[in-house]
């Protein structure tokens, strides 16, 4: 059993993810916005968390294929496969978004920029919510379902001859 806040979640959240990840990787969906995102990962390839102080450089190129990649197929695995697997694409994409604010923030984008990744991050963090609570809701209504069989149940005869003695 499920939510369709959950399911309406997840399917929305991962397509969005496959869109973009598909534009990072190629430029069959739109020519012009990967173009400006190659160039924006030549910037986000220099403010790259770590990096600097672990002394190595990173390809923009690698980079950007990297998070595409990535976006790619948790946003599949998001939208369309159950399992515990759908939450660890959550948390994944969570990081992602995460690592996007950062990266706007240090190198120095307005708000606007900024607020897609904002919005990203607080929806997929919804997402976990939401998750959370379904689960706990359906453990609880099995425990309760067992509770009620047990209940239910004649008591067998041992239990009934010690209440006849």
């Amino acid at each position: 059993m499920g939510s369709i806040v959950l399911t309406t979640l997840s399917v929305f959240l991962g397509m969005f993810f496959v869109f973009m990840g598909s534009i990072k990787v190629s430029q069959q969906v739109n020519r012009e916005m990967h173009r400006e995102i190659r160039r924006q990962f030549v910037q986000y390839a220099k403010v790259l968390p770590l990096a600097a102080q672990l002394g190595f450089k990173v390809s923009p190129k690698y980079y950007r294929l990297v998070i595409g990649w990535t976006e790619l197929v948790a946003g599949l695995t998001l939208a369309f496969i159950p399992g515990k697997l759908k939450l660890v694409s959550n948390v994944l994409l969570v990081g992602i978004t995460f690592g996007g604010i950062y990266t706007h923030v240090m190198i120095g984008d307005r708000f606007e920029r900024i607020a897609p990744s904002i919005v990203f991050t607080l929806m997929l963090c919804c997402r976990l919510i939401v998750s959370y609570q379904v689960k706990r809701r359906e453990v609880n209504e099995e425990l309760n379902i067992k509770k009620l069989k047990t209940q239910s149940q004649p008591q067998s005869v041992s239990e009934e001859n010690k209440k006849e003695k």
